[in-house]
């Protein structure tokens, strides 16, 4: 059986991302594709790298019949999100690919983003998409939030050490470098080529990042108690790719013990042998993980990296996979590509 997918807001890096995706996937086929300023042109005008595939015009939301859809990934902003899936029918699977459902907590949403939520019953029924750790949820669920991919990077790391009490949780320290894609398509100024090559920078800093929100919401359910991380983001002129450093207290040889065990079924989760670390050479373009842990030369201290590629594993890849669960399709389907290197 062939499922037929709706991308809204298929013009930015995401949307690309997906239909690069489903290109190759054995059992989706793309049959709406919206954006809002490119509507009326081809895919080819907008992704050249597109071009090779017969792919439906870009339209407006109002202008596609959802019930010839049998689920829609939403790739649109902050905000905007929430208000297009209020209006959709709500007998139709989504996958949300924006903040705007990640947090369960009506007043947390304002307080990371600014403005009161408009679809609180929505936010009630949103499954929160970290696929390896709520997989029965997400089969189950109509509407799925899709991760910050900074948020999900810094949770395949310390996720399974808090679970299983391993680490000191008031001494968690992640220090994030992000590719310049996680910050969209859309022209900004710091972004532009000479403002951003040969340099690099810490933003958000101080507790400022949004996923410091989904941080909070994630890692206190996981403890049962409250925990704060201290998250510093920095931004480096390269086009994908995350890379965490994360610094811990515990035992380096139990904390790679227990991700290895945690792991060692997934298909996406690769921890590497103690003492080698990631590379986000290594995950380009995929939607694989990598995970390395390290001792120090200071007793009890402990170093665990993660790599994931923004667009793939945090964002698109993860939303087909979550997708896959959701229309009971192997959960793997489309996303064994490996790795593009160099």
């Amino acid at each position: 059986m062939t499922h037929r997918i709706a991308i809204l807001g298929a013009s930015g890096y995401t949307g690309a991302e997906l239909v690069r995706l489903i290109a190759t996937h054995p059992g989706m086929e793309i049959v709406a594709l919206s954006a809002d300023r490119k509507a009326g042109q081809g895919m080819a005008e907008v992704f050249p790298f597109l071009r090779h595939m017969a792919l439906p015009t870009l339209q407006r939301i109002e202008e596609i019949d959802f019930s010839q859809v049998d689920l829609a990934f939403c790739a649109l902003p902050h905000a905007t999100s929430q208000a297009v899936i209020g209006e959709l029918p709500r007998d139709l699977k989504v996958v949300d690919l924006s903040a705007d459902f990640r947090l369960r907590d009506p007043a947390e949403y304002a307080k990371w983003y600014g403005q009161p939520h408009s679809q609180p019953e929505l936010q009630k029924e949103a499954v929160y998409g970290l696929t390896e750790f709520y997989r029965d949820e997400i089969r189950a669920a109509r509407l799925v939030a899709g991760t910050g991919c900074n948020a999900a990077t810094g949770q395949y790391a310390l996720r399974p050490l808090i679970e299983a009490g391993v680490i000191d949780l008031d001494e968690i320290l992640i220090d994030l470098k992000a590719g310049v894609s996680g910050a969209g398509r859309s022209l900004k100024e710091n972004l532009l080529h000479a403002e951003l090559s040969e340099g690099t920078q810490a933003y958000s800093a101080g507790g400022k990042h949004r996923h410091l929100g989904e941080f909070d919401q994630e890692f206190t359910k996981a403890a049962g108690r409250p925990v704060l991380v201290q998250f510093t983001p920095h931004l480096l002129p390269m086009n994908r790719g995350i890379l965490a450093s994360v610094y811990v207290r515990g035992d380096a040889a139990q904390v790679h013990a227990t991700l290895a065990a945690r792991y060692a079924a997934e298909p996406f989760l690769h921890v590497l042998p103690f003492g080698a670390l990631p590379s986000t050479h290594d995950i380009r373009g995929s939607n694989y993980v990598h995970v390395g842990v390290t001792g120090d030369r200071i007793p009890g201290r402990v170093l665990v990296v993660a790599a994931l590629d923004n667009l793939c594993k945090g964002s698109s890849g993860q939303a087909m996979q979550n997708a896959n669960l959701m229309l009971g399709l192997e959960e793997t389907a489309g996303l064994l590509m490996a790795p593009v290197f160099p």
